[in-house]
Parts: structure tokens; sequence; C-alpha cells
């Protein structure tokens, strides 16, 4: 069994405070990995298909996880 390192457990607390927020507008958000100091996560619902998805992965999400853990370089989505 995978067991989150103490780094994936803070990004993956972040991104359950940010959850709610994105759900409200029909979309939702998965942490893929935590790799050479960049998050994946995949964007769900209506934040996969958003216009403004760059923009709240970039300026929301990204900014979100980086001010709380700095060791984060970027946050990248996965679509697959």
């Amino acid at each position: 069994m995978y067991k989150k390192t103490n780094m994936e457990s803070k990004i993956i607390d972040i991104i359950d405070k940010l959850r709610p927020f994105l759900i409200n507008d029909g979309g939702n958000l998965e942490f893929i990995k935590y790799e050479n100091n960049i998050v994946y996560v995949k964007l769900l619902g209506a934040c996969a298909e958003c216009n403004m998805m760059d923009i709240t992965l970039k300026d929301g999400i990204e900014q979100l996880i980086i001010n709380e853990i700095p060791e984060v370089k970027e946050v990248i989505n996965i679509e697959k």
C-alpha cells in the first residue's frame, strides 16, 4: 500500500480546503502526485471544461499552495 509523504499530506489538506469552492461551481480537483517540487492535479467536472481553467489553476490553486508550501514551484493540470 502506498503511504503518503508529509509533503503530500500538506498539499492534500490545502486541496481539501479548496474543494468546496470548486464543487460549488460544478467542478472538482484531484491530487495526482508531488514530484520534483511540482504538484500534479486533475481538474474535474466544470473546471475541466472552463475557459477560465488556467486562471483558476495558476492564480488560485497554485498561489494558495505555494503560499503555504514555498518548496512547491508549480502546479500542473494533467488532462487525462
